[in-house]
């Protein structure tokens, strides 16, 4: 038989990658619709399915073992396709079911012979029989954990973290499709802008815009670098430099290079220095920068954050970001795969990684220079707990106690955005200055 490209064929491929391979799912989706004949409007099919069966994977699979005695007896891709169409009957309701069970039905046939009267079977039992009532499962974080697609450690996390009512409204904001958002590189033109692409101003940042969809990549204003794709907790990070243009700054973790463009939009006669580990990612930096204008104040250079020290003199620099790696926790919404590869040991690791390029990178700021250190994860270990084991271990360094007209995004001195808040990604930005004598 011949193999027919559809929306949900492509999909099913897709999760393939990320299910098997733990591709991630944004870059899987993206090389799959390129390589794909598929309409705009299917490609939003795909898109569709392929994020909201990710976003749903736990509470899929629950439903899923009340049909399924042995799953490990089906081949994968038939278990994902199974995945595909439960989603589908359970949360999409502009195709009919009838639809849904015939197309699954024809892409099992394509895939391997005898296959679809099984996959038949299942889903006309489910539509037949009905969902089971998650309400059912007894213990409260399991019952969590397979409402919102959430494992057990990281709904007892942020339980503990956020107390109980406001992890719940944060579990609830990572199920809603993530918006778009785009900083304006030249204010000046915001209002032209905003009418232009029918978008919303931000209730964050001043330099943003969002959408509730939209492919800005796609446009004229994108290539012409009047706008970049930056989600809007991110374009609070640059600012807190509070650069006047002359200075010498360190963006010590940078790929792929939005918050060292936004720096160098700062600068005039200074510099930002761009480090990666990576090759094709100091490549991205670049073209970020010349793509946003910027290019002839930003360098880049290929070196581990934690060996800043080694490589630059004491004094070398005015200001420093430190945009840490990290576990990415508030990132869930638009990174869907995140939580299924996450442990809790990794908070612990990660800090020490996160510490040491702080230890690294401070010792070549000047005195009165100033440090920010940023992640896009709302869990403490990575947060506060860093701010307070730097400080212990530097007493040459003092916090920074930053400010925003959102209060409900302060705590401690530092600012803490999560995903329920603004709709926005979840992010921490937290700072230090270099005391002078």
């Amino acid at each position: 038989m011949t193999k027919i490209e559809t929306a949900r064929s492509v999909a099913l491929e897709v999760l393939e990658d990320v299910f098997i391979h733990q591709a991630y799912s944004n870059i899987a989706l993206n090389k799959h619709l390129k390589g794909s004949q598929l309409s705009p409007t299917d490609k939003g099919l795909a898109t569709e399915l392929v994020y909201g069966t990710v976003a749903r994977k736990l509470t899929l699979e629950w439903y899923l073992s009340h049909f399924i005695k042995d799953r490990d007896k089906l081949d994968s891709w038939i278990y994902f396709l199974l995945l595909l169409s439960a989603y589908q009957l359970k949360y999409l309701d502009k195709v009919p079911d009838h639809a849904v069970v015939n197309e699954a039905v024809e892409l099992a046939k394509v895939r391997k012979k005898g296959s679809e009267k099984l996959v038949n079977a299942i889903l006309r039992r489910i539509l037949r029989e009905g969902w089971s009532d998650i309400a059912s499962i007894k213990r409260k974080n399991k019952r969590d954990s397979i409402a919102y697609s959430l494992p057990v450690w990281l709904v007892a996390k942020l339980k503990e973290e956020y107390g109980e009512e406001r992890a719940q409204a944060i579990f609830e904001s990572l199920l809603v499709r993530n918006k778009a958002s785009i900083r304006v590189t030249d204010l000046g033109r915001k209002e032209e802008i905003q009418a232009l692409l029918e978008a919303s101003t931000s209730s964050l940042s001043p330099s943003g815009l969002v959408k509730d969809q939209g492919n800005f990549a796609a446009s004229d204003l994108f290539t012409q670098g009047m706008v970049t794709i930056q989600d809007e907790s991110s374009q609070l990070v640059a600012p807190t430099l509070d650069l006047k243009g002359h200075e010498q700054v360190l963006d010590a973790c940078a790929a792929p290079g939005g918050k060292t463009a936004h720096i160098a939009s700062y600068l005039t006669t200074g510099q930002v220095t761009a480090l990666d580990l990576y090759d094709h990612k100091l490549s991205l930096i670049q073209e970020n920068a010349e793509r946003l204008g910027v290019a002839n104040r930003v360098q880049t250079q290929k070196l581990d954050a934690r060996k800043v020290h080694e490589f630059f003199s004491k004094d070398s620099f005015d200001k420093i970001l430190v945009d840490a790696p990290c576990s990415g926790i508030g990132l869930l919404r638009r990174k869907p795969d995140i939580k299924y590869n996450k442990e809790t040991a990794d908070f612990a690791s990660l800090q020490e990684i996160q510490l040491e390029i702080l230890g690294s990178v401070c010792q070549t700021l000047r005195k009165g220079g100033i440090i920010t250190y940023s992640t896009c994860t709302i869990v403490s270990e990575e947060n506060f707990q860093v701010v307070q084991a730097f400080l212990e271990k530097h007493p040459d360094f003092e916090q920074v106690t930053l400010e925003h007209e959102c209060k409900d995004i302060l705590k401690d001195g530092c600012i803490l955005i999560t995903p329920e808040l603004y709709g926005s990604d979840g992010f921490f930005i937290s700072q230090f200055r270099k005391i002078s004598d």
